[in-house]
């Protein structure tokens, strides 16, 4: 299926909805057990699941904004909201993971421990994981259908929680048997540290998409293959792709013989759009510069076909 802005977006509210309304009724059932359990790894665990859903409240402002057309401040359109936006969630897990740490960590310190949590605390914990093995898979399926980063970042989070709460029932389940809150406490540590590990790989990601990088060569290979099979056209060079809310942005030079009239190298130009259209998902825009065979100049950006097949 072909993507526009228009269903890619409906795709991103539909899955920040969702989040919305499942972490707000997990947050809410983790934070009220925890504190009437006395589980300080239940209540974290719950306070990750209010920033979740603060995290889906802004996806739909963010929707908002990238669905706003074209205009003279942004040509570009506003799409680079959402990878904005995705590097904004790092910087706030990354805080509330610090925080959570830090909280542990005095805690311990100040020897002033609970009791060990009840069994209230277990139950709640093991409706927690269904609930975020479900949320999780629902926001996988979503981003990938969209290919949208943000979603998919928001997904990789939740798959986390669901070892985050794992954890706490095993934290739990030792502080029952030994009847001490300390593995409580260290469990919600070690939480912290796990939702700092999450925020940093979601910003390095971002970061790549921002600086105009890519992860794989592989959508490079596809443009390879699209000039090959187009007879006329030939040397692709100063390949440059970027990823704007989910859609490829191409630029691309191609060599023609030099003696084509331009209507013909304009034809041949159509054909390598669309053969790349037809292999890659979701193209919003490729400019192809036609240049004349033998014309080579040093080239100070984009990748040339020989760095393309790995040649040096």
């Amino acid at each position: 299926m072909k993507w526009n802005t228009k269903n890619i977006n409906g795709v991103i509210r539909t899955a920040a909805v969702i989040a919305l309304t499942g972490n707000i009724l997990l947050a809410v059932i983790k934070i009220l057990a925890g504190t009437l359990s006395s589980s300080f790894a239940l209540i974290s665990d719950g306070i990750d699941s209010s920033a979740d859903a603060l995290i889906s409240i802004i996806t739909l402002v963010v929707v908002k904004i990238m669905s706003k057309p074209a205009d003279a401040g942004h040509p570009w359109g506003h799409g680079r909201a959402e990878t904005v936006t995705t590097a904004f969630f790092s910087f706030l897990l990354f805080f509330m993971g610090g925080q959570l740490v830090i909280n542990a960590l005095t805690s311990l310190l100040s020897r002033n421990q609970a009791s060990a949590p009840s069994f209230l605390a277990m139950v709640i914990t093991i409706i927690s994981i269904i609930g975020k093995v479900l949320l999780a898979w629902c926001q996988f399926s979503l981003g990938k259908r969209s290919d949208s980063g943000m979603i998919i970042a928001n997904a990789k989070n939740m798959a986390s929680d669901v070892l985050v709460s794992v954890g706490v029932l095993a934290g739990l389940i030792i502080s029952a048997v030994t009847g001490s809150g300390s593995a409580d406490i260290i469990i919600a540590g070690l939480i912290g540290i796990w939702i700092i590990k999450t925020a940093v790989g979601i910003f390095l990601e971002a970061n790549l998409e921002l600086m105009d990088g890519n992860s794989s060569t592989e959508p490079y290979q596809v443009i390879l293959d699209a000039v090959s099979s187009v007879e006329g056209a030939g040397n692709p060079h100063r390949a440059r792709m970027r990823r704007v809310a989910g859609f490829w942005d191409i630029n691309l030079d191609i060599d023609v013989n030099p003696e084509c009239t331009v209507l013909e190298a304009h034809e041949i130009a159509s054909q390598v759009e669309a053969e790349i259209k037809q292999r890659l998902e979701n193209v919003f825009d490729i400019m192809i510069h036609i240049e004349p065979q033998g014309d080579d100049n040093d080239e100070t950006f984009g990748l040339s076909e020989a760095m393309m097949r790995g040649k040096t």
